[in-house]
């Protein structure tokens, strides 16, 4: 990747020449939206969260002919970095393919558009990168690392890490601040409240504390996306809030331990009245991931960076992450937060809930057996009308 504002004509053949063919432009939602680049399908459409955001594709008119050579993809990518730009200046469809960058950057989503944006405003250039990715000459996939590194020292190319950058974004800068702090008995027990507010989009967060967090090692915690109908009332269709009253007792007994609630998450980042109408087409035969996809929705669109920061800020270091859902380690992963080992959230199987829990199983990747080792491990659902995993049931 390289600052689209400096691209000349050489640096786009190098691109075309290393790279998939596709030539990207990572900008923010503003220039976007100034010329007028509409989604090439809306964000509720993509099944994953993780995965780029394209717009419409473009040529430059001004001093292109048919758009698709390397001279002109450099004087494409010009007009796109350049603030003068109007959207008349464009043909579409083009051969260059413009991605939304999203506000936050890798501290928001750890994706190779947001790391090439960032990489371009820390060096003090126009917020826009030309981006392709590196294929293996031989069998036309993705270059291994070791292919990369190779690349990178044959042309005196500096390789950087998603990670890396999250890691220096992370030292200079947070994406949320503390608001409050109260003590907080519940039925539960004891514990305190931190109350978190996200500078992205001013949502508040909260993170539910017991103990003396310490030196931040080996603590036991559960991210917890918000589920309304779950959580506060009891609906049976989802195991959600069983398994926050699971990991506020597994705390309770461990003696130390943190839950982020993060709000936002409603039926996997949909909204609640998605999610009801999810719910709808589950009762006509669908499932959950198949709901989602009929209304033309994201199978997950939950973000966990957020998430990250708050459990920073409180001076987490390593944990025994509360989860079933290998998903989590990815979001959390970058943020100097190291995940030493899972504890599963074994919470009861019913008639309602029995066929939303095996589809996370099947098509969501969840795991239910333990990996750790400890006393932890040996916890059981202390709620009364469970009797084991939902593999032994």
């Amino acid at each position: 990747m390289m600052a689209a504002s400096l691209t000349s004509p050489q640096h786009m053949s190098f691109l075309i020449k290393n790279g998939s063919g596709i030539v990207s432009v990572g900008m923010k939602e503003e220039d976007l939206e100034r010329l007028k680049l509409p989604l090439m399908s809306p964000e509720t459409e993509n099944e994953d969260s993780s995965a780029p955001t394209f717009t419409i594709t473009v040529d430059a008119k001004s001093g292109t002919c048919t758009g698709v050579s390397a001279s002109d993809r450099a004087k494409t990518v010009l007009a796109l970095s350049s603030p003068e730009t109007k959207p008349e200046d464009f043909r579409r469809p083009g051969h260059v393919f413009p991605l939304k960058y999203r506000n936050g950057g890798v501290l928001r989503r750890a994706g190779h558009t947001e790391a090439s944006v960032d990489l371009v405003m820390l060096a003090g250039l126009p917020p826009v990168s030309v981006l392709s990715a590196i294929i293996d000459p031989e069998d036309g996939s993705i270059a291994s690392l070791a292919d990369t590194r190779k690349l990178a020292m044959e042309h005196n190319i500096p390789i950087v890490s998603i990670t890396d950058l999250i890691r220096y974004r992370r030292k200079r800068e947070y994406l949320v601040e503390r608001s409050a702090i109260s003590r907080l008995p519940t039925k539960w027990g004891l514990f305190e409240a931190y109350c978190y507010r996200s500078k992205l989009e001013g949502t508040e967060h909260v993170a539910i504390v017991k103990g003396n967090i310490g030196d931040g090692q080996d603590v036991l915690v559960r991210v917890h996306s918000e589920c309304l109908t779950g959580d506060i009332f009891g609906s049976a269709r989802c195991d959600c809030g069983n398994q926050l009253d699971l990991a506020m007792q597994l705390i309770e007994q461990a003696g130390r331990g943190i839950v982020v609630y993060l709000r936002g998450h409603e039926g996997r980042g949909i909204g609640l009245g998605h999610k009801l109408r999810a719910y709808n087409l589950q009762d006509q035969g669908h499932d959950t991931v198949q709901a989602n996809i009929e209304l033309g929705l994201a199978v997950d669109a939950r973000e966990y960076g957020i998430g990250a920061q708050i459990l920073r800020d409180i001076g987490v270091r390593t944990m025994r992450l509360m989860t079933n859902n290998p998903a989590k380690f990815t979001g959390l992963k970058g943020y100097g937060l190291a995940v030493i080992g899972r504890v599963p959230v074994f919470t009861p199987i019913t008639e309602e809930n029995k066929r939303y829990l095996e589809t996370k199983r099947t098509k969501m990747g969840h795991v239910y057996g333990s990996d750790i080792r400890g006393p932890l491990a040996g916890f059981i659902n202390p709620t009364e009308s469970s009797t084991g995993s939902p593999e032994e049931e």
